[in-house]
């Protein structure tokens, strides 16, 4: 009889466990970012000057303190990728991350698929948006918009524990 008991009780706390992790990964963490009109979508112009913003409307974004990577938004323009091309920075070779299944505006399959077919361009949004993370904004041929972060060259190395050097910046003192 305490055996079943115990089978049981181990059971029940297997299955909470479980809950409680899958609700903290895809729910948990995760805010809605308060629109600011005029400073949501910025990139930064070819020359590395301060970022500009670009005119935008349905602007939608969720981020999460628990990761400087979790952010991730949404938004139309009516500036074609082209046109942007000519005054901002291009990226080469970023990939969208993946987003919970909730926030159904940011397909990372479809937006990776038009990244590399030419039908969408990355832009660089902001350079070291927190240490070592880069925003990431991505414009259709449609004027789909989308925005993510990524680990640049410092990033990497100081998430996998390699020497950092000289070429970046300082690492901000821990809370």
């Amino acid at each position: 009889m305490t055996g079943k008991v115990l089978v049981i009780i181990l059971g029940v706390c297997a299955v909470v466990a479980a809950g409680a992790m899958y609700y903290l990964q895809v729910y948990g963490y995760y805010y809605e970012v308060e629109p600011r009109p005029g400073q949501d979508v910025v990139l930064t112009p070819v020359g590395g000057d301060e970022p500009r913003a670009i005119v935008y409307d349905g602007f939608q974004a969720i981020d999460a303190d628990s990761s400087p990577i979790r952010y991730r938004a949404c938004f139309v323009t009516e500036a074609s990728p082209g046109e942007l091309s000519e005054v901002y920075e291009t990226m080469d070779g970023v990939s969208p991350l993946q987003t919970p299944g909730w926030f159904d505006c940011f397909d990372a399959e479809a937006l990776g698929t038009a990244l590399e077919t030419g039908e969408a361009q990355a832009f660089l949004s902001i350079k070291n948006v927190h240490f070592g993370v880069d925003r990431v904004v991505a414009v259709t041929q449609d004027g789909r918009g989308y925005a993510w972060h990524v680990l640049n060259d410092c990033g990497e190395k100081a998430y996998d524990g390699t020497i950092v050097g000289e070429e970046c910046p300082p690492r901000p003192a821990s809370r």
